[in-house]
């Protein structure tokens, strides 16, 4: 039995001013290739398949397709819901979908056999029990009770998770025992493992009061396969247990991942190893940082890089500039030097110890020490998605306010 672990899609994500419909298209395309390439019998996605609740019609019509596509490959599909996802948008397509070998777990529930999946594989033989696991929200296993401490409610929604686990594991093993042939038992979830690494654009997650869950909450599956943090890794140093991260950058601060999907094989009823396949950049991104110096020096190999120009891609940037210059001057000069370069700055920020000294600075100062104009400038400073043409006509505009402020009798004004 062979399935692929994949999550984080984020469709319809809305990165800074752009749109990932492109590049999450490519993904899916690619993904059917693997499919198609390794035989594999299952899709797994271990949550956030939308980037939010109520997904663009785009995103929902790139899913739509890639069910219909997937039906070429006779394989098998299963949804989860993670914490991005709405339990209603994703329920009001399930029983279609189901029509075509795909399975939706959008919450928890107490009829544990909703969350039991038997998966096939291409020879139409049981190959794997899957205990589909969703994201959860607290209110879906617990009542809350104002007696308790915040550690009490903590340890009370720990264990009501494992509880969970360990339900849906017993019967899993009851369905394990009733097979005519051996069957590995694989989980699923959306959630915060502890000692898991994450990432920017992971919005922090707390499952009712608990932060992280460990490792030993979990049964003795063969395979968990999890969702929500966006780098691949392992947890707790166990191979069986682990996040295979999302298949684009999701935030500058992942660009440097090699992104993947993780192809699990399963033998006679065990887990028989993992292989990861490495997810193409769609998309190029890069993150600078430094002084104007620095910049200047990081943007040459851009001067030299024709094929990127040629296929009239560009490198989308975020400039995290260390200076205590006007960040509106900056800007200015990054855009000069930028101009002719296949590339588009989409951030253009100071470097945190930088925006702490710009706070404290502008903490001491009264509007009496600022000029009209510095008001402006650093309300200007704060808008670095604003093109060149915006800006001088902004300007442009205030100039002309401020003369006729200035030009207007005192009684008037």
């Amino acid at each position: 039995m062979r399935i692929l672990h994949t999550s984080d899609w984020h469709l319809g994500q809305h990165f800074v001013t752009k749109s990932r419909q492109a590049e999450h298209k490519a993904f899916l395309d690619w993904l059917l290739t693997q499919v198609d390439t390794h035989r594999v019998d299952a899709v797994i996605v271990a949550g956030d398949i939308f980037d939010t609740g109520a997904p663009p019609s785009y995103a929902r019509e790139l899913l739509n397709a890639f069910i219909v596509s997937l039906q070429n490959y006779q394989c098998q599909l299963v949804l989860l819901a993670g914490n991005h996802d709405s339990v209603a948008t994703l329920n009001e397509s399930k029983q279609l979908v189901a029509c075509l070998n795909t399975h939706v777990i959008a919450a928890v529930s107490d009829d544990y056999e909703s969350q039991m999946i038997a998966l096939k594989n291409k020879q139409g033989e049981l190959g794997l029990l899957l205990c589909a696991v969703p994201y959860i929200r607290s209110r879906d296993l617990l009542k809350s009770r104002s007696d308790e401490s915040a550690q009490e409610k903590k340890q009370a929604l720990q264990q009501a998770i494992s509880d969970h686990y360990h339900a849906l594991y017993d019967l899993a093993k009851m369905r394990q025992a009733e097979a005519a042939s051996p069957v590995a038992i694989m989980a699923t979830g959306h959630l915060m493992a502890a000692g898991s690494i994450a990432s920017e654009s992971v919005r922090d997650l707390y499952v009712g009061t608990l932060d992280a869950l460990p490792a030993s909450a979990f049964p003795a599956v063969d395979y968990v396969a999890l969702g929500h943090i966006h780098r691949s890794q392992r947890v707790a140093q166990s191979d069986h247990i682990r996040y295979c991260g999302s298949p684009i950058a999701l935030s500058f601060d992942e660009v440097r991942q090699q992104k993947e999907v993780l192809m699990v094989d399963f033998a006679q009823g065990a887990l028989e190893k993992v292989t990861p396949l490495a997810v193409p950049c769609f998309q190029p991104m890069a993150l600078i940082k430094g002084n104007v110096t620095d910049i200047e020096v990081a943007l040459k190999p851009y001067q030299s890089d024709t094929d990127t120009a040629t296929e009239g891609q560009r490198v989308w940037l975020d400039v995290e500039i260390n200076s205590n210059a006007h960040l509106s001057d900056i800007q200015r000069h990054i855009q000069q030097l930028t101009a002719d370069l296949p590339v588009e700055v989409l951030l253009l920020r100071r470097a945190k110890s930088e925006r702490l000294q710009a706070i404290e600075r502008q903490a001491k100062e009264t509007l009496s020490e600022l000029t009209p104009q510095d008001v402006f400038e650093r309300r200007m400073g704060q808008q670095p998605d604003l093109d060149e043409a915006r800006q001088q006509r902004l300007r442009h505009c205030f100039q002309e306010v401020l003369t006729q402020l200035n030009d207007m009798p005192e009684e008037q004004a």
